[in-house]
């Protein structure tokens, strides 16, 4: 049986592997196609495309967006899009401005509140590229000494409610369903019960997205345990959602998550993208 990944990172954003390496791991672990799914952004797209395209691998272009519903932080995945569009462009390059305005204050509160030797260009020289996260500050401060772990930086610096954190504007996930349905995309939930929700609330959740044109819900997940998967799978058939999965590697961001196996027992079977691609 040929197996998938539909939820991967990779430099353009918090990940720790470029596309391109993606792409040559993607091979190395056996998979027939895996998606892209950088947050907020698709700059990882032209590159990962080249690379698969010469190894004859399937590139499902995606991208992971961060939204805000009743207060939480939501994602959104978009499979399957057409992203040369130039609309879809213009969109996230609105994002990204804010995004990097709200890094400069984070890191200019680093500097003013912490004496740290911090600012946005030296970020930014530190990972070229990248879609700044706050993940970016954690590995920087633990390189250049002000953190013993990554943990500790958001525990005491940049996690929510912190001292030099600030809040990012986000999108609401129906706008987010809108873009990528617009950019002629799949809409998906991911991982749903992470969100720390009551049945009651996620279910709220869900009817409402699948009203507005969500196609799917991320029911094969890494950290799925017990009877998450089937609870999830019959969430998903109450309200004719397709099922989708992903692992969510980020590479050594998250050393407990491997491309294609999760855990090590994550298993997607091709027959899912090919589900999610049907009407």
């Amino acid at each position: 049986m040929d197996y998938i990944d539909l939820h991967v990172h990779s430099t353009a954003s918090d990940g720790t592997f470029t596309p391109s390496e993606l792409v040559e791991y993607a091979l190395k672990k056996g998979l027939k196609a895996f998606a892209l799914t950088d947050h907020d952004t698709i700059d990882g797209l032209p590159e990962a495309e080249a690379a698969a395209s010469k190894a004859s691998l399937e590139l499902v272009p995606g991208i992971e967006f961060s939204t805000e519903y009743q207060g939480r932080d939501i994602h959104i995945l978009g499979l399957d899009l057409d992203w040369r569009r130039k609309d879809f462009d213009d969109s996230l390059t609105a994002f990204k401005e804010a995004r990097r305005n709200r890094n400069r204050e984070m890191a200019d509160k680093l500097r003013q509140l912490e004496n740290m030797d911090i600012s946005l260009e030296m970020l930014e020289e530190r990972f070229p590229g990248a879609v700044m996260t706050r993940a970016h500050f954690a590995r920087y401060l633990l390189e250049k000494g002000y953190v013993r772990e990554m943990r500790e930086a958001f525990d005491r610096y940049v996690g929510n409610d912190c001292p030099c954190f600030v809040p990012r504007h986000k999108i609401t996930p129906t706008a987010a369903i809108d873009l990528i349905r617009n950019a002629g995309g799949i809409p998906v939930l991911a991982h749903p019960l992470l969100y720390h929700m009551t049945a009651e609330q996620l279910e709220t959740l869900v009817k409402g997205l699948q009203k507005h044109g969500l196609k799917g819900l991320e029911a094969i997940y890494s950290s799925n345990r017990g009877s998450d998967e089937t609870n999830m799978r019959r969430l998903a058939r109450k309200y004719d959602l397709k099922i989708s999965g992903g692992s969510d590697f980020h590479g050594s961001i998250k050393p407990h998550i491997d491309l294609g196996c999760g855990r090590g027992s994550l298993k997607i079977p091709y027959e899912v993208l090919k589900n999610l691609r049907s009407q």
